[in-house]
């Protein structure tokens, strides 16, 4: 991830800004990339982070996704992806999201964590994250995709920084030493009606094992967490496409609950 990029990697990065920038979906950044090079689609992703933080963007934290083993078959690969977040995608609960602010927008319950401890060593354990982690929060996020129609394989998502949009946090932090990750249960509903429901098992066995994943592989890569940062740590059940108006609230046991609001245009 730290060699030099080449000219299709750096074509593929401004073909992803551009949707971005624009709100007009791209066509799939594989034809540019070679097939299954994670490294490739990595660096694609990089040079968007640093243009984005040298526009003035602050860096806070990642998301993991792929932590479905489902998707990760589909996709065909044996481990979860990351992206950056970005301050301006974190929404306070209780305000309005353009709809439009996210191309394609879907959404999905996730537990966050958030680190008041550097996750610098380069094998972390549990027990250095459980020391590490604050406290942990129910979380929406908001995925999107500039590549249109969302088709996509794996470069196409890492690429595209993990198919990132925007994400909501609730408001009520709740240490770790009171709560089995494990087996707490998600419903998401629009508007009551149950939409997506799941538990903390469905993520990668256990969200504290995508998190310690993540916290091996930025350190791995001389990109290591951050006391402060936010981890979203991956759905905890089936993603749902969001309308215009839509309004979703999410109950995670032990954890409570969030809300996402949309505009109507």
């Amino acid at each position: 991830m730290q060699s030099q990029a080449t000219d299709a990697e750096l074509r593929a990065a401004l073909q992803l800004r551009q949707a971005q920038e624009c709100g007009q979906p791209c066509t799939p950044v594989r034809t540019l990339l070679a097939d299954n090079d994670l490294e490739s689609a990595y660096r694609v992703q990089q040079l968007n982070t640093e243009y984005w933080q040298q526009q003035g963007r602050r860096l806070v934290g990642r998301k993991i996704g792929l932590t479905s083993k489902v998707v990760q078959t589909q996709l065909g690969v044996d481990q979860p992806d990351f992206g950056a977040l970005f301050a301006d995608m974190a929404i306070a609960e209780g305000k309005e999201i353009p709809f439009s602010a996210v191309l394609q927008p879907k959404i999905e319950a996730e537990v966050a964590l958030v680190l008041e401890q550097d996750l610098t060593m380069q094998q972390p354990t549990l027990a250095d994250l459980l020391r590490a982690t604050a406290f942990a929060l129910p979380a929406l996020e908001i995925v999107g995709s500039r590549v249109e129609n969302w088709d996509i394989r794996i470069v196409d998502t890492v690429a595209d920084n993990a198919s990132s949009g925007l994400y909501v946090l609730g408001g009520k932090p709740t240490p770790l030493s009171q709560i089995d990750l494990k087996l707490c249960g998600m419903s998401l509903s629009r508007r009551g009606e149950p939409v997506s429901t799941g538990a903390g098992v469905a993520c990668l066995g256990h969200p504290l094992s995508a998190a310690l994943w993540l916290a091996k592989t930025m350190a791995q890569l001389g990109q290591p967490l951050r006391a402060g940062d936010t981890i979203l740590t991956g759905a905890l059940g089936p993603m749902v496409a969001v309308q215009p108006g839509d309004v979703f609230d999410c109950e995670i046991s032990g954890l409570g609950s969030v809300r996402a609001s949309f505009s109507a245009r």
